[in-house]
């Protein structure tokens, strides 16, 4: 009779065990080839922190049970129509709970239709186009600053530094870059600089020449736009090589990653819209903080992190939030919770709106300017310089007398 109560005792405490130690599955493509691999291997790299981070702490802890994450990923070869299928399949077949998106807004508007048809949540990170979050959506959830509000801070700083600058706006033709200079073009009209060029590429441009061209005869001063990574460091290389005399470039993305570095000169002095950057102290009412984040991240890729990367560790932590806050993994509940976000991590403040027209778009996360200058050994880092509160260092301006002015020297002109 001890044996038989043992042996119950003992399938009580396992199956105990695996009531409490469950898993939540979390779905998403990675463009691990194609046009967007760059950046798209960045985001993933913050989701992939994350996941083994919480994990090794025991997991999401909701409503007495403990979650390990499951990843399930695809490769989407940065293509819509891959897309639309494994998200299909992540969903029907893998059983997804929770999805991810992929990297760009292209992408993910076509996958966000497949998980709105399928009533699943999804957190979008590197999906900026405010569109997508404008057409009834329910269960969309948005990470970054929307597309509308991109290039803010860059025309703010140059109607600050030089209210005569002459602007050209030339950007990638596709939907994300497309919205991000048009609201862009606007903006500078709006606050009174003159705008003297404004054309679109193709994404795979890779000789930029005849459009630098008509950028120097428009007499513009100031360069605003590009597209993704690709394209932007092209586009870099060239203008410099080109001896484009600007006296401010600000491009889409591209400079955003550590690996723009590699351009050399031609990286000094451009700008970048950043959704984050290490320098941002924000205090954060749960997670790392930005200094956490980026050290774990260092430690474990060797590389130090992007802002793709960080929106994507910080897409992770919002869910679990979310999941933690409605004590489940229902998808009601956690959409409630969702709703409900109003909430500061090292990546910054997090609020969705949730009107019927524009449900999930973000509203409470801001944006920064990056510039790459010299550091006091000579070597390219990234500052950030605008606004005024959040500044590292002052800007390089105009960036065409060359890498002579040292972090140190802006600093102590700060």
């Amino acid at each position: 009779m001890r044996r038989v109560f043992t042996l119950f005792v003992f399938a009580l405490f396992c199956w105990t065990a695996a009531r409490a130690q469950q898993t939540v599955t979390i779905g998403f493509t990675v463009s691990n080839t194609g046009s967007l691999n760059v950046d798209s291997l960045e985001q993933y790299r913050g989701f992939e922190l994350w996941r083994d981070q919480v994990n090794a702490a025991g997991g999401i802890k909701a409503g007495g049970k403990s979650y390990q994450i499951k990843f399930v990923t695809y490769d989407d070869e940065s293509q819509p129509q891959r897309v639309q299928q494994l998200y299909t399949r992540m969903i029907l077949q893998d059983k997804a709970q929770f999805l991810f998106s992929p990297y760009s807004s292209g992408l993910t508007a076509t996958a966000a239709i497949v998980t709105e048809q399928n009533g699943k949540i999804m957190i979008t990170t590197g999906a900026a186009e405010d569109k997508t979050y404008k057409l009834g959506n329910q269960y969309l959830f948005q990470m970054f600053t929307p597309a509308s509000d991109y290039l803010t801070s860059a025309l703010d700083l140059l109607k600050a530094k030089d209210a005569s600058t002459q602007v050209a706006f030339v950007c990638a033709d596709d939907s994300f870059s497309s919205a991000v200079a048009a609201a862009g073009k606007a903006y500078a009209q709006k606050i009174g600089l003159k705008v003297v060029f404004d054309e679109a590429y193709s994404p795979d441009t890779t000789d930029f020449g005849p459009i630098i061209d008509k950028v120097v005869a428009s007499k513009a001063t100031a360069f605003v736009g590009g597209g993704h990574y690709a394209d932007g460091a092209t586009l870099a290389r060239q203008l410099y090589s080109r001896k484009a005399k600007l006296e401010f470039l600000s491009l889409l993305v591209a400079p955003g990653s550590p690996k723009f570095t590699e351009l050399g000169n031609a990286a000094f002095g451009v700008t970048v819209p950043s959704q984050w950057e290490v320098q941002s102290a924000y205090k954060p009412q749960f997670g790392p903080t930005g200094a956490e984040f980026a050290k774990a991240y260092q430690a474990k890729y060797n590389s130090p992190p992007s802002y793709e990367s960080a929106g994507g560790y910080a897409a992770g932590l919002i869910l679990q939030h979310a999941i933690e806050q409605a004590g489940a993994i229902d998808t009601a509940k956690v959409a409630s919770a969702l709703n409900s976000t109003n909430a500061t991590t090292f990546f910054g403040l997090t609020k969705f709106a949730t009107g019927a027209k524009e449900h999930g778009l973000q509203m409470g996360h801001n944006m920064v300017l990056a510039q790459w200058q010299e550091d006091k050994s000579g070597k390219l880092d990234k500052e950030v310089v605008w606004p005024a509160q959040a500044q590292s260092a002052q800007i390089v301006f105009p960036i065409w007398q060359g890498p002579a002015k040292t972090i140190a020297q802006a600093k102590q002109a700060k």
